[in-house]
């Protein structure tokens, strides 16, 4: 039977989540910005360097977590 409270498995699907939402949401920052579309209260530029960056580290965290769910 198998554990329930497996939190190797948790852990490995919460990085991959979190990796996840960090590539899709600063893609779709760039994307809106692209189009010229800002969030109500914005106030100034969105930084492109910094999304791009962060778009990176959530590849990274999304590779690991998935690996890490198929390897287990």
């Amino acid at each position: 039977m198998p554990d329930i409270f497996d939190l190797d498995a948790l852990v490995a699907q919460m990085v991959l989540a979190l990796g996840a939402a960090l590539l899709l949401g600063n893609a779709y920052a760039l994307v809106m910005a692209r189009r010229g579309v800002k969030p109500k209260g914005a106030d100034g530029e969105l930084r492109k360097g910094r999304a791009i960056f962060l778009m990176v580290v959530g590849l990274v965290m999304a590779w690991w977590g998935l690996g890490s769910i198929l390897t287990s």
